[in-house]
């Protein structure tokens, strides 16, 4: 059975259209399923710019199916990934809209940060998501949210979510690293953590700050000794309306 969105019989108009060759700017025709084609003036082969990949992050034939894509988009399967953790974390706190909005603006800032400190957005935006996700069973446990327990708790959870997804293993194994110890920085931190590290600090001093519970002097502070990131110092600048230092 064909994938509905790929099989011919349900296309709509616009399924077969026309697009420039990037190299010589002849015009190649393209059907919705076509991977990529060969431009017949200069024999260049690109991409079709319409095809959506997304379910590939998620679905268990995904390899069949796209076995005869191009290298570049194989590659970017994982970065597809980040929606449907997106999904599963919002699917997992469920009406708990405050920690889905935390996790959720967590994940704006790691992107920004992430893609300046060129960091795996993978990683970074799998983490961002799932930072948290141990936070209800460390109060069903422990009574607490203290973040040593979120931190035990929240690496099997988010093992369970993205193996469910179909995540590599290396890629499951960093996300959890991340997790287990996303509020205690080690010596010799990777980029993808101090990307998520300093998302979360933005994110917890708005949050402390709408609480009234942060002057602008200890801002100013905080931001100017903890971030792990120039790229998020400069972000909660921005943030925070706190002009650089001539």
């Amino acid at each position: 059975m064909k994938c509905p969105g790929q099989d011919s019989r349900y296309w709509k108009p616009g399924a077969i259209f026309e697009e420039k060759c990037p190299k010589c700017g002849h015009v190649v025709e393209f059907f919705k399923d076509d991977t990529s084609r060969k431009c017949e003036k200069c024999a260049h082969r690109f991409v079709n710019p319409k095809m959506d990949f997304g379910c590939a992050s998620y679905c268990e034939y995904a390899d069949q199916c796209l076995g005869t894509l191009p290298p570049e988009l194989l590659a970017q399967k994982e970065d597809l990934l980040k929606d449907r953790v997106a999904v599963e974390m919002k699917r997992y706190f469920k009406s708990d809209f405050m920690r889905i909005g935390h996790a959720t603006r967590v994940a704006r800032y790691a992107e920004r940060i992430g893609k300046q400190e060129g960091g795996n957005l993978a990683a970074i935006l799998a983490a961002a998501y799932l930072h948290d996700i141990g936070i209800h069973e460390a109060e069903r446990k422990h009574g607490s949210s203290e973040a040593k327990y979120q931190e035990e708790e929240g690496p099997p959870i988010a093992r369970s979510i993205m193996t469910r997804l179909g995540a590599k293993e290396e890629l499951i194994e960093e996300v959890c690293d991340i997790i287990g110890h996303h509020h205690h920085p080690r010596a010799d931190e990777t980029t993808n953590f101090k990307a998520v590290y300093d998302s979360d600090l933005i994110v917890n001093l708005e949050e402390r700050q709408k609480e009234n519970l942060l002057d602008e002097a200890n801002l100013s502070n905080v931001i100017e000794k903890s971030f792990l990131t120039e790229n998020g110092r400069k972000e909660a600048k921005k943030v925070f309306n706190i002009e650089e230092a001539q």
